[in-house]
């Protein structure tokens, strides 16, 4: 055996190195479900929050005139804007279908309304909003994961390439 390829067994034979590719493996896997887990969590805090806006529409108008300052659009069309967003968009994320799309679409009605009542939310619900961005950010970044609707697409149209490819060929 030559010195090159008894390194090569030791370094495929450490136990560290094998341990670390055990773990990688999990997080890999862990992946979908997380990316699953955090997209429902989001969605259900904010299409909670847009059925309660619809179901009182006189107090959610009278909260937009009077609390929530939204600094470039007139309060009806705002709360229009942010009840939509807040109904519209969760589906899209829970799915995963146009995942990208909804997250940062939900980023956005959550930084306007993190924004527009800012002075007078507490720490605690600040933080909440912080979260909630992260997770948001981290779908927009990452996709919704292979645990969506993009993913089973995806797939399907390389199969598809695939099968053109294939009969292009004879």
């Amino acid at each position: 055996m030559t010195t090159m390829s008894m390194q090569a067994t030791a370094q495929r034979d450490n136990p560290l190195r094998r341990a670390w590719r055990g773990l990688t493996h999990l997080l890999d896997w862990l992946q979908a479900p997380a990316l699953l887990s955090a997209r429902l969590y989001v969605v259900y805090v904010f299409f909670a929050s847009g059925a309660q806006s619809l179901r009182d529409w006189g107090a959610t108008l009278w909260l937009y005139e009077n609390e929530f300052h939204v600094a470039i659009l007139p309060p009806h069309v705002a709360a229009v804007l942010g009840t939509a967003g807040e109904v519209l968009l969760p589906p899209l994320l829970a799915f995963g279908l146009f995942g990208r799309f909804g997250a940062l679409g939900l980023f956005v009605v959550n930084a306007v309304a993190l924004l527009s009542y800012l002075h007078a939310l507490q720490a605690p619900a600040i933080l909440f909003h912080v979260i909630w961005g992260i997770l948001l950010m981290a779908v927009a970044l990452w996709g919704p994961g292979k645990w969506s609707a993009d993913a089973w697409r995806q797939g399907r149209q390389a199969d598809a390439r695939v099968i053109r490819a294939g009969a292009a060929r004879r």
